[in-house]
């Protein structure tokens, strides 16, 4: 699966990082950080995916974003329930998410209007754990998101990036 993620600042990744020891109890706890702005689907051919994408974005001005607090999916459509993560808000992130939907489509409950800015902390284990972090007060992180990549999933690697404005 081909994606278009924004990479998180450091100072997100080091948010996550001080919230590490509350989530020890999960499963699955997330060591790399990013927010999944757009799943392009699978193929063979990553270069029509990208010069899609690109089309889709050309024009787009970097957007701001900020982390807002912790939040969770009690019963997320896919994976393990429940899923903690880092609230993000931005509406220029959520307009880009659009134009991309508009061009690739939106997957059916994650997408489109379904669709929540986020940043994965940890999946699966106990739900009252999850609410309890979720009214926990953190630090709120404001970035500049100016660059975009390109992400296999099947390798969990970037493959390309793009700067913002495109």
């Amino acid at each position: 699966m081909y994606s278009v993620n924004v990479p998180v600042p450091g100072r997100v990744r080091a948010l996550a990082a001080d919230l590490y020891p509350s989530l020890v109890e999960f499963p699955v706890v997330r060591e790399d950080h990013s927010l999944l702005l757009k799943r392009l689907g699978s193929t063979d051919h990553v270069g029509v995916l990208q010069r899609r994408a690109h089309r889709a974005l050309e024009g787009t001005p970097a957007v701001e974003a900020r982390v807002t607090g912790i939040g969770w999916f009690p019963e997320p459509p896919v994976g393990a329930a429940p899923v903690v993560y880092l609230a993000v808000e931005s509406p220029g992130l959520e307009a880009i998410h659009a134009d991309l939907v508009d061009v690739f489509g939106a997957v059916e409950g994650l997408e489109g209007d379904d669709y929540v800015p986020h940043v994965t902390l940890a999946r699966g284990g106990d739900r009252e754990t999850a609410r309890r972090l979720a009214g926990r007060e953190l630090d709120r992180v404001r970035w500049t998101v100016s660059e975009l990549e390109f992400f296999d999933g099947s390798y969990r690697l970037p493959v390309s990036r793009v700067s913002l404005p495109a």
